[in-house]
């Protein structure tokens, strides 16, 4: 692998971090290594691949590129939901109470509520906004999400770990609609990252993946042995496969980002819109903090018409924009929320901007709200 691969400026190691050594006639990248065996003589100790369910060179390639990104080390999960269960059921006990966005996304939610609750772990919920203001104490994990799934709402990371830290607890936070090109979650304070790469980071819809980051050796131990226990392991192809999704992470954000700061500009106070959301207005409410703690502001946009009538209305008249849900691929999707989550507003979209061209997706939805 490289030297010092945490060295590396974030858009440098999308392409450069978790390759081996340059040498003569070998080939740039590690290719996927199918293995469930490896040859193992005496004492297992030390050893990195003892077991298939250990450790696989594939992914480790992965986890020391989005470990250089993050500014800390990366556990590979097979799912961004696997890596969210890694961050909070190795650090819990019956009695322990965790605080979770009330905004956030909802599968979050409904694991602790349905799982964890079950074995004494209390789960208590706030919205994002404001967070860093309310009282954290005697919450052994504080979960954020900021900007919030799908509602974009911000708080502040640094003055929520600097308060719940007081206490000797842990901060996870989300990354997910950021990537770590736009937020470094770790550098303001909280202890694990996590992040569905099936999103941004592969960028290509067709696969799924999660990671847990960290700076925190104990914590880092604790993700891995939870990993290696519940066999929540990730396939060497799509590890392959994400990796080198990855390479073109940085190219493909700023293009993202750039078309969602044009269609919040151009749609902010669309009379058809009860409301539009987006941290790069400068009118935003979270925008302020967004320049404080965000070096992109994302390639989501939150678009919510009066009523869920309305909204469907909206989606089904446009043409290149694809209608699914997920977010961060190369193709524009939108999605209504509601369908998923009651809690949302019926007629919120959340609008992901992809690679196309920046005008061709403004025609889109000038067309569709024309039509409406």
């Amino acid at each position: 692998m490289t030297n010092d691969p945490r060295n590396l400026p974030p858009e440098l190691a999308c392409l450069h971090a978790g390759l081996p050594a340059p040498e003569r006639e070998a080939p740039f990248g590690i290719p996927p290594v199918f293995a469930s065996t490896y040859h193992l003589q005496g004492d297992p100790a030390g050893a990195t691949f003892p077991y298939g369910r250990d450790a696989n060179p594939t992914w480790l390639a992965l986890e020391e590129a989005l470990g250089a990104l993050e500014g800390g080390e990366a556990v590979l999960f097979p799912s961004g939901m696997a890596a969210a269960a890694a961050a909070l059921t190795p650090f819990l006990q019956p009695g322990d109470r965790v605080l979770l966005p009330k905004d956030g996304y909802h599968a979050v939610r409904y694991y602790a509520e349905s799982y964890l609750a079950r074995f004494g772990v209390v789960v208590d919920k706030r919205e994002t906004r404001g967070l860093e203001a309310s009282d954290l104490k005697g919450y052994r994990i504080v979960w954020v999400e900021t900007p919030s799934n799908p509602g974009l709402e911000l708080c502040d990371v640094a003055a929520v770990a600097e308060k719940v830290h007081r206490s000797g607890n842990l901060v996870v936070c989300d990354n997910t609609t950021m990537t770590p090109l736009g937020q470094r979650c770790l550098d303001l304070g909280a202890d694990l990252v996590i992040a569905s790469d099936t999103k941004a980071v592969n960028g290509h819809s067709d696969l799924l993946m999660g990671h847990v980051a960290t700076q925190d050796p104990e914590l880092l131990a604790a993700v891995r042995q939870w990993r290696k226990l519940s066999g929540s392991i990730v396939g060497p192809m799509e590890a392959w496969l994400c990796h080198r999704g990855l390479q073109t992470l940085e190219l493909r954000f700023e293009r993202m980002c750039a078309s969602a700061q044009a269609v919040a500009e151009r749609f902010a106070g669309h009379p058809t819109l009860e409301a539009l959301r987006y941290p790069g207005l400068p009118g935003d409410p979270g925008h302020a903090l967004a320049t404080r703690q965000m070096r992109r502001f994302g390639s989501l946009v939150a678009l919510t018409f009066p009523d869920q009538e309305t909204a469907l209305a909206f989606e089904t008249r446009l043409g290149l924009i694809f209608k699914a849900t997920s977010f961060g691929g190369t193709h524009s999707s939108i999605d209504w929320r509601y369908r998923w989550d009651p809690t949302v507003h019926p007629g919120l979209l959340r609008l992901s901007l992809g690679c196309e061209p920046t005008e061709a997706l403004l025609d889109d939805l000038e067309q569709a709200f024309a039509a409406l």
